[in-house]
């Protein structure tokens, strides 16, 4: 068996969550005992009870942008979708994009708002060799105040072919989304609610901010022949002095660090890379395959992840892989909700 194959697992489509359920927190979790090697069944609106007091729970404040982009062509009239990745201090826009045909420099493209209108303009620019375009956006209003007209919720394929509805734009963000520039949810988050936050805290359970800007790689999968041969590609983020402070302060009292999702996880194991952890800002690029060592982390909350993924990697790295792989196919058996808008492990 490759390294990558005992990644894979055979899952029913009708698995695959389309929509939230109507109470976030009421989402199954299954709780995953690294120590005791056992599997139980609970849900996220329980983690007052199962997390102790003094633990630390730690959430990506990221906010997921309407970054997916529907024009046409100007020349031929062809349909034209876009991904729009971030701005430059020029007004420029980084995007990939997809249409038929060959698209080139100069080109201009007509968006299309949410209200099936026509509207500003786009002229593609020059094109990078990791297949990313930069264009310039005929209006020079507020980035986030275009987006938020032109631009619909970045849905992965799965859900509904990546076709939002309204409620989406709601739904797929966390209730603490605080810093724009994701182009996906940190998932993991998704199920919290206003009032389990106030009910941890009333636990006694630190709660702290990170951000990091979840990029279209996230749902990737890998291709290369093996875990070694992946590059993983780079997203931005910040962990900040106070944050540092309060997980120190917690540890101190005898807590455990709890991330919520991978993307918590990646960065804070990006910030404790010398074994100590530090404030850090920038670049995280950070692949954790076998046989890493976490530095950080205790107790990881997270989604049910797609095969052959650098998600399902770090779960399966941080869980132990027969553990995971048991978990997996029980989850399956106990027709658990999968991916972005399904349930959640809560793994000890």
């Amino acid at each position: 068996m490759s390294d990558l194959a005992q990644y894979d697992y055979e899952l029913p489509r009708d698995l695959i969550a389309q929509q939230p359920l109507p109470h976030r927190a009421d989402a199954r979790l299954m709780v995953v005992d690294r120590r005791l090697g056992s599997v139980e069944h609970r849900h996220v609106r329980d983690l007052p009870e199962i997390l102790r007091p003094n633990d630390c729970l730690v959430l990506n404040d990221t906010r997921v942008v309407p970054a997916r982009l529907v024009g046409r062509r100007a020349v031929t009239g062809g349909h034209w979708e876009g991904l729009f990745l971030e701005t430059s201090p020029q007004g420029l826009w980084r995007v990939l994009c997809k249409t038929r045909g060959k698209i080139g420099p100069g080109e201009v493209i007509t968006l299309v708002n949410s209200a099936g209108e026509d509207d500003t303009r786009l002229q593609m620019g020059t094109k990078e060799p990791e297949g990313t375009w930069i264009v310039r956006p005929e209006s020079g209003e507020d980035v986030l105040a275009l987006l938020e007209r032109v631009g619909r919720v970045p849905l992965p394929p799965y859900i509904r072919k990546g076709e939002m509805i309204e409620s989406d734009r709601k739904n797929y963000q966390t209730v603490y989304a605080r810093v724009p520039g994701a182009v996906a949810a940190p998932t993991a988050g998704l199920h919290f609610t206003e009032k389990l936050l106030g009910q941890l805290a009333d636990r006694g359970i630190t709660l702290c901010y990170l951000t990091l800007h979840v990029g279209p790689g996230t749902f990737r999968p890998i291709a290369t022949e093996s875990l070694a041969e992946h590059h993983m590609d780079a997203e931005w983020g910040r962990l900040s002095q106070a944050t540092v402070e309060q997980i120190i302060a917690c540890r101190q009292r005898g807590g455990r660090l709890v991330a919520v999702g991978t993307t918590s996880t990646r960065l804070l194991e990006t910030a404790a890379a010398d074994g100590v952890l530090n404030p850090y800002t920038g670049r995280c690029e950070l692949f954790i395959r076998p046989p890493y060592r976490f530095r950080a982390v205790d107790v990881l909350i997270t989604n049910f992840h797609l095969p052959r993924t650098t998600l399902l990697v770090l779960v399966s790295t941080f869980g132990g892989h027969a553990l995971i792989r048991r978990a997996y196919e029980e989850a399956v058996r106990e027709q658990y909700r999968f991916y972005s808008y399904g349930d959640a492990m809560l793994i000890l």
